[in-house]
């Protein structure tokens, strides 16, 4: 009957007797008639390993990533160098297969990673404590949020328009069954509207989101959106690219109450979007009110260095829909990735990552206007990404690159309606100045 589960008809009637029952369908009676497939799956004849291997093989060749295509996208997910070192450690059975650490007494390795790794994100944010990693960017902004509407007083949440369009969305969902209104800024060349930012701020707001850089790459200068949210006895969130605090103003020095962002650069591949990694770190203040688990320090009875979770309530084992968090399990996989990486580049590496993003990314940028077929659209600082104005379909020319090679820039009308073809180019360190030579010279190539 099911040709894939290697059980002989013996094996599936023993275990229909201990079941007591007839067959194997009855399992499913629960199930309504109306919503069953009535048929069998359409998996084909049964194959051999052999034949397997070699049809999932087939399908994967289909796939065209970054080991084949030079890339010059990002939008959210970037291709930077991933050191070696990392997928040898993460693939060791004791970090691979390690589950949850509620037992500290057999779960030591692990809860050092999460430790270290949390050591390693506050130091980078400027922040005093933060928690182990969160699903991905976007869910531990919308964290952020509902901890500011779970502790503040007020029933909006203010977010600027330019932090990353799913990232909003995500957070007007969360918002959305929390019963709290999410209140955009309008952006004006590319950043925050800060004068709107003035106007719509008030008591009510129980916290402010600002990314920085912003999803058009550009710079945010967040000392006066500080201001305007303490001011109004509204949380401070922003959410960060972790590579660009190696050279940027880091959320401690601004003042922020929380910082969050995706940690998917922190040596993770892009793995076809995901699984990734969010993170968050917080002021001393706003610490007990962190979702999720925290890993923290001790000594054993014999004065030894150990490790264990600490400042956890595990409310949603108790509280359930009534919890604050929904953070069950994390990615710890993937944050000791993000540990292995930072221990591996370590602080003056990071910022040689991140110096040289931007520089190529100005080469770049500097490189492509001076073609005549861009525009420079924002007169601003940016990291590593950049948005220019073509004449050309945005669709026509990432079409006409992959034919050459390249994957090309995101279109931003996708996400921000323009009556401009507007395209997003991005640098990382990965890039060549031979690449970024290779890329303009396919522009001037292309008939537009």
């Amino acid at each position: 009957m099911f040709p894939y589960i290697p059980n002989t008809k013996q094996d599936e009637q023993k275990m229909l007797e201990v079941l007591g029952i007839d067959s194997i369908d009855r399992l499913f009676d629960d199930i309504p008639e109306a919503i069953k497939l009535g048929r069998r799956l359409d998996l084909g004849k049964p194959l051999s390993e052999i034949e397997v291997s070699k049809k999932i093989k087939s399908i994967a060749n289909k796939n065209i990533g970054t080991d084949e295509l030079v890339c010059f996208r990002g939008a959210g997910a970037y291709d930077h160098s991933v050191p070696s070192v990392i997928h040898h450690l993460i693939s060791r059975s004791e970090f691979y297969t390690a589950y949850t650490p509620y037992q500290p007494e057999i779960s030591q390795g692990t809860l050092q990673a999460i430790f270290e790794y949390q050591t390693m994100i506050a130091n980078l944010t400027g922040l005093e404590v933060s928690n182990a990693s969160m699903y991905d960017g976007a869910s531990a902004t919308a964290e952020a949020a509902m901890l500011a509407a779970a502790n503040q007083k007020g029933d909006t949440i203010v977010i600027s328009e330019t932090v990353h369009p799913q990232t909003r969305d995500v957070v007007k969902t969360y918002m959305r069954f929390y019963g709290v209104k999410v209140v955009e800024v309008p952006a004006k060349d590319g950043i925050t509207d800060m004068e709107a930012l003035k106007d719509i701020v008030t008591s009510d707001t129980v916290g402010v989101i600002i990314q920085t850089p912003n999803f058009f790459g550009n710079i945010e200068d967040c000392t006066e959106a500080v201001e305007v949210a303490h001011a109004n006895k509204a949380l401070f969130i922003m959410n960060v690219d972790p590579i660009s605090l190696g050279m940027l103003k880091t959320p401690g020095e601004y003042g922020a109450d929380l910082a969050v962002g995706e940690g998917q650069v922190l040596g993770n591949s892009l793995n076809y979007g995901g699984p990734y990694l969010g993170f968050m770190a917080a002021s001393t203040k706003q610490m007990r009110k962190l979702p999720g688990r925290i890993a923290g320090q001790t000594v054993d009875l014999d004065g030894k260095r150990a490790f264990t979770l600490t400042l956890q309530a595990r409310e949603q084992h108790i509280r359930r829909d009534k919890a604050t968090s929904n953070i069950c399990s994390n990615q710890a996989l993937n944050a000791l990735a993000a540990t292995i990486y930072l221990g591996a580049l370590g602080k003056e590496g990071l910022a040689e990552v991140a110096e040289e993003s931007a520089k190529k990314a100005y080469y770049a940028y500097n490189k492509l206007i001076a073609t005549g077929k861009f525009k420079p659209v924002y007169d601003q600082p940016f990291f590593r990404e950049f948005v220019l104005e073509t004449t050309m379909d945005v669709e026509s020319l990432n079409a006409e690159l992959a034919s050459k090679g390249f994957l090309g820039g995101y279109n931003v009308g996708k996400d921000y309606k323009s009556d401009k073809n507007l395209i997003m180019f991005c640098v990382t360190e990965k890039r060549t100045i031979e690449e970024i030579d290779c890329l303009v010279k396919a522009m001037e190539e292309i008939s537009w």
